[in-house]
């Protein structure tokens, strides 16, 4: 199962606060750190490693063009991008999956979400004992 993208974790936070990310973004700034501001590191965190994912895909794909010769000097320069490949997609996946379930325990119901059953309506007050003898109980 694929992770939501950043651009799905930013539209998820917007829905949560109501407002949009950059006005977001400027009131944590102004707020001590609180939940606002873990979501947005999240979101930025998970961002970088997006783009990280795309630099580094596509200096692979440089790197291993059909009409470029591999020397050793481009083997080097290969496996650190790979290495770098593996390093961002692990960050994305768990940035991801940190902000998702974040989110949803935030997350108000949505539509596509069963509603609730409504609560129990609350138990009658129990009946008054009846009087016993006037010796206390322990």
């Amino acid at each position: 199962m694929p992770h939501p993208t950043s651009t799905d974790t930013a539209r998820q936070i917007e829905d949560l606060y109501g407002a949009p990310l950059a006005d977001l973004e400027a009131h944590a700034r102004d707020q001590p750190p609180g939940m606002l501001a873990a979501l947005l590191a999240m979101h930025h965190g998970l961002r970088h490693a997006e783009h990280s994912i795309t630099y580094h895909r596509d200096r692979i794909t440089q790197l291993i063009h059909p009409q470029r010769k591999i020397s050793g000097h481009e083997v080097s320069h290969l496996l650190d991008c790979t290495r770098r490949l593996a390093e961002a997609v692990a960050v994305r996946d768990t940035q991801a999956q940190t902000a998702g379930a974040v989110l949803q325990s935030l997350g108000r119901l949505t539509p596509t979400e069963p509603t609730p059953s409504a609560a129990p309506a609350p138990a009658a007050p129990a009946p008054a004992l009846p009087a016993t003898s006037a010796t206390p109980s322990r």
